[in-house]
Formats: C-alpha cells, sequence, structure tokens
C-alpha cells in the first residue's frame, strides 16, 4: 500500500478543487424536486463544472457514462442518470459528484429529500450523515484508520441500520481512487497510522434494512438486495497537525 503525503502545493490544489465541487453541490441542490428528470441534473452538474474550469472526473471512468451519479431510494450507489427516471415526491436521491482542476481530484456524495419525505427516510438521511460526523472525530494524526471505520459503523449500527460492506471510501488526490481503502465498519486490523497531508474521501453508505447489496444489469448501479432505502454522504478530508479538515462542506452546510 502507498499512500501519498501532499506537500503545501498539493493541498492548496486539493483545496482549491474541492472548493469547486462545493459550488457544483450548492447548484445542484437547488434542482433536486418532483418533476425533474435525472439526466437533468447529470447535464446541468457536468455544465457547472466546466463553467468553474473543471473537468468531470467520473465521464467515462471505467466507462461510467455520466459526471453525476444519480441513485435514487433503493439506489445506493452509481445510479445512471436517465431522461427517463422522473423525481417524485417522497423519493429520496444521493448524487455522487467530482472534479479535476489543475491535475487534483475532488469527490463528494450528498442524499437529499424530493419534496416530502417519510420520517424513515429522513432518519436514515440524518444517520448516514451523522454517522460521517462521528468516523472523523477519529480523523487525526497519529491515530489509525480503522479508528474512523469503528466509529462510523457503531453509530449507525447501534441505530437499527445497515452499514454497507461491498463498497468503501478512498485516499484521493492526483488519481480519483487511491490507497488506503476506508471501509465504514470495524476491521480486524488497526490499518495505517494517519499522517499530515493525507487526503481522504470518507463515504458511509447506509441502510434502513440489510447490507447485502446486488448489481444490476446495466454493471454500475448497486442497489440493496432487500430494496430497502439508503443513503449516501461523502467529504474529501485533510488530515493536519489538528482537527481534520473537511474539503468539500460549504460554509452554508
Amino acid at each position: 500500500m502507498s499512500v501519498t503525503i501532499k506537500n503545501s502545493m498539493e493541498i492548496k490544489a486539493m483545496r482549491r478543487s474541492n472548493r469547486l465541487l462545493q459550488d457544483v453541490f450548492s447548484g445542484l441542490r437547488e434542482m433536486i424536486r418532483p418533476g425533474v428528470s435525472t439526466w437533468e441534473i447529470n447535464e446541468a452538474g457536468e455544465k457547472l463544472i466546466r463553467d468553474l474550469g473543471g473537468v468531470p472526473n467520473f465521464l467515462n471512468y471505467s466507462g461510467y457514462p455520466a459526471s453525476v451519479c444519480t441513485s435514487v431510494n433503493e439506489e445506493v450507489v452509481h445510479g445512471i442518470p436517465s431522461r427517463e427516471r422522473i423525481l417524485r415526491e417522497g423519493d429520496i436521491i444521493s448524487l455522487d459528484a467530482g472534479l479535476i482542476y489543475d491535475g487534483y481530484h475532488s469527490d463528494a456524495a450528498r442524499t437529499y429529500a424530493v419534496g416530502r419525505i417519510s420520517k424513515e427516510a429522513q432518519d436514515l438521511i440524518d444517520v448516514t450523515r451523522q454517522s460521517f460526523f462521528e468516523g472523523i472525530r477519529y480523523a487525526r494524526a497519529g491515530l489509525h484508520l480503522n479508528d474512523i471505520c469503528t466509529a462510523i459503523g457503531a453509530y449507525a449500527e447501534d441505530r437499527g441500520y445497515g452499514v454497507i460492506r461491498d463498497l468503501c471510501g478512498h485516499g484521493i488526490g492526483r488519481e480519483m481512487h487511491e490507497d488506503p481503502q476506508i471501509p465504514n465498519f470495524a476491521q480486524k486490523t488497526r490499518g495505517i497510522r494517519l499522517q499530515p497531508g493525507m487526503t481522504l474521501a470518507i463515504e458511509p453508505m447506509i441502510s434502513t434494512g440489510s447490507y447485502d447489496v446486488e448489481w444490476l444489469d446495466d454493471g454500475w448501479t448497486v442497489v440493496t438486495k432487500d430494496r430497502s432505502l439508503a443513503a449516501h454522504y461523502e467529504n474529501t478530508i485533510l488530515i493536519t497537525d489538528g482537527e481534520p479538515e473537511i474539503l468539500t462542506l460549504s460554509p452554508d452546510e
């Protein structure tokens, strides 16, 4: 395993790339309402990325055909945008997107309510988001990677939720996916010791039912096997000498 430690110039570049992604999500959030297609969201996301001077890093990544992953209800991640998929009142949708700016990647995900949603759905969104913040309490130099993994999983599982095991977070920098892999549940080993300059994409994926998932025939869309609701929350963070810095969290969030 080779985990990259960013120098001061690289950290500045990561901050710029991730700051632009904040603006992309601020724009996309305003679009989420009944009657909008997931394709419209994708088109708007790509335009925002390019207008800001970035390049969508999801587009054509290993053949993925869009710039924004749009995952609705039981879809956990990697949903493919479609003109036929129209958002309806009561849905939840997870958007996962990133961009490249000046050679450095950013990556984030959010789950949004479409109109009025059930208490079950809102609680899932809230727990998924909070599990991220529980995890990064341990994103400190000198602690171990598994401290983050354990905290995320324990918070969600203690509240009766399923923590997806077949997908994980990752390092990020000049490549979208770098070492280390970052599961969202406790591991048998402590993992690497965290060091200042590491940039990590932490991304809890949580369901109201089982953690088991399956891939649809399109080869991309991951759904809960029991078709329970799923939510996704992700930020790119920087390990520092003190508190972790969340690079993709905008002031209004």
